[in-house]
């Protein structure tokens, strides 16, 4: 209900598949120690490509799922975001997650920072009666014998000790790409039982498939819980098949009896399900050793493609992934987690975008302008790397910037809940709700988003998802459920070709009347007018293709050498172009909305 659909459909699964199935589930398996369902990109796609809202998927859920404990991915200092928020505005969310369902927090920090993931342990712990599983991300081969290796057992024994003496109620082991090998899982999980003494948690991806092995191989070693997902949503750079995990240790001394026949039902419904979301599949066919060279997290790789695709970027793909091992080894062999794992995402597409090569950085990096998310990175807007990150691509990316040297939030002022809250309702509406406003404070222009399209076309969850996805043929008809024996029945019957002004008529059946609208055929592409291109020094043109988000600057503006001039927004990514000199702007040639190409002009400075 979360990292299946995250890792092999972008996250795109809607609450109403899961819904259809979640009480059966509830009654039939009451042993599964949890269900995972909240958190990590869930939030933020909900509202963003599903319009959903993510806290009804949690309190519809947990009305159906009353006796099995909820689970979720908790960013530590980003919460379920992309960067740090203030301390209170943290502690405002993990409370009201606790109130409508979740009972276990899986608190991690992107770089394993200890003081990252504090917190949020202090705030479950005494604010909540939820569980605090303090997670280590596990990267690199804790089996390499170099004694210079920095992700050596000891690394995560330190990590292990600090994190039950922070208070952690369990241990996670997260292995989001995948890279724990059998022999290793074998080493790791003894030394882990010996230096702590809480339950240890196991939680890997099967893009090498070979990850069944390594969960055994725990099991062996005692490890506590282990994570798995239903045969049909598993694999590949989803979790472990749970259905032959359990057939599997048939017999064994630490067998788990389950109703394997009713799993094995559960898991044909998601077969089918799986077929309506089939544009959203990774594209990975098989599993991979490349997995041990990137380290590409399984709940990344899914939606970097998208990514790629959307940037143009489809047919380089490869090349993505080659960069991105290749700016892990330049940013220092980072531990990768979201949202770490997005801005080494973010590099690798904007230097494959660009045709750049790590020389090309080092040598030119002054006059490169690097997407958003790596500036705050290296500026500690994540919070510190255990041993720094490397100091010449650090002055290369910060341009003179000093970087915090602290945790992120503590430059971060605590929000005035009360008084923003009742902002907020007033820039919106008063039938807003608190949870409505941490939403927002997630994800403000996503929320905005969000907010108009309900505005607009109310609450499209009702749809059945091949009519969301997409849409109606002629003469086909879709039963659409309001409420308990509210159902309405829509037919197509007929729409007329598109005018001049690209509107079109359709008529369809509503209810057995015949109904008929105009409406915008966006299938239709305007022609395009193509921007001109910045040719010579004195103008400043894109990075990436895009959608320019914002222009800070305007006609006779005097600015200063990296002064921001405009931000293009690429699926998740911002890049914020900055003055390569100090000048004055002569014009500024481009709108805000508009979509641009990689070097289309946006500011003209004077010559």
């Amino acid at each position: 209900m979360r990292d299946a659909h995250q890792s092999l459909l972008a996250t795109r699964m809607r609450s109403k598949d899961m819904l259809k199935v979640a009480e059966g589930l509830a009654k039939n398996h009451p042993q599964l120690f949890s269900l995972e369902m909240w958190g990590g990109a869930t939030f933020d796609v909900a509202m963003r490509f599903l319009h959903e809202c993510p806290w009804e998927r949690l309190k519809l859920l947990r009305e159906a799922i009353p006796n099995i404990l909820f689970q979720m991915l908790f960013r530590g200092s980003n919460a379920v975001g992309y960067t740090a928020y203030p301390d209170n505005v943290v502690a405002a969310f993990i409370e009201k997650a606790w109130e409508n369902g979740i009972d276990v927090f899986r608190i991690f920090d992107s770089l394993n920072w200890i003081e990252g993931m504090r917190t949020s342990i202090q705030v479950v712990r005494e604010r909540t009666g939820g569980i605090a599983e303090g997670t280590i991300c596990y990267t690199g081969d804790v089996t390499c014998t170099d004694p210079n290796y920095k992700y050596n057992l000891q690394y995560y024994l330190d990590l292990a000790k600090q994190l039950e003496d922070a208070g952690a109620h369990m241990l996670a082991v997260k292995d989001m790409a995948g890279v724990l090998k059998p022999y290793a899982a074998e080493m790791l999980i003894p030394a882990l039982k010996e230096a702590v003494d809480i339950p240890i948690h196991l939680h890997t991806h099967d893009t090498a498939s070979v990850q069944s092995a390594t969960l055994i191989k725990a099991i062996e070693q005692g490890v506590d819980i282990v994570d798995g997902c239903l045969s049909s949503m598993s694999g590949l750079t989803s979790q472990v098949n749970l259905n032959s995990l359990i057939a599997a240790m048939q017999g064994q001394p630490r067998e788990q009896a389950f109703d394997l026949r009713s799993l094995n039902d559960y898991a044909n419904y998601w077969e089918d399900v799986r077929e309506m979301y089939y544009p959203f599949e990774s594209g990975l066919k098989a599993g991979t050793a490349e997995v041990y060279e990137h380290e590409i997290p399984g709940g990344q790789y899914s939606n970097l493609r998208p990514q790629a695709i959307a940037l143009g970027l489809e047919h380089k793909f490869e090349e993505v992934k080659k960069n991105y091992a290749v700016v892990n080894r330049m940013f220092g062999d980072i531990t990768k987690v979201t949202p770490s794992s997005k801005v080494v995402g973010d590099m690798a597409i904007y230097m494959t975008s660009n045709g750049l090569t790590e020389e090309d950085i080092m040598e030119r990096g002054a006059s490169l302008t690097f997407p958003d998310s790596v500036i705050d990175l290296f500026k500690g807007g994540l919070g510190q790397v255990p041993g720094g990150l490397p100091s010449k691509l650090r002055d290369i990316i910060l341009k003179g910037e000093q970087p915090y040297s602290g945790r992120p939030n503590d430059h971060l002022k605590p929000v005035d809940l009360d008084a923003e809250f009742a902002a907020f309702q007033e820039e919106f509406d008063p039938e807003q709700t608190f949870l409505d406003f941490l939403s927002y404070k997630m994800y403000p222009q996503v929320f905005r988003d969000f907010y108009q399209h309900q505005q607009a076309y109310g609450d499209v969850s009702h749809l059945p998802t091949p009519l969301f996805f997409y849409g109606l043929k002629q003469n086909e008809e879709a039963m659409v459920e309001l409420g308990r024996g509210q159902v309405i029945i829509i037919r197509l019957l007929y729409r007329s070709p598109t005018d001049e002004n690209g509107m079109c008529t359709v008529t369809f059946e509503f209810n057995g009347q015949i109904r008929a609208i105009q409406i915008r055929d966006h299938a239709v592409k305007p022609i395009k007018a193509t921007n001109r291109k910045a040719v010579e020094p004195n103008e400043i043109g894109t990075s990436l293709q895009g959608k320019l988000s914002a222009i800070a600057v305007k006609d006779g503006a005097e600015v200063k050498q990296n002064d921001p001039l405009f931000v293009i927004e690429a699926m998740k990514m911002e890049t914020t172009i900055t003055a390569p000199f100090e000048g004055k702007v002569k014009k500024v040639h481009l709108h805000v909305g508009e979509l641009v190409e990689q070097g289309d002009l946006v500011v003209e400075m004077d010559a």
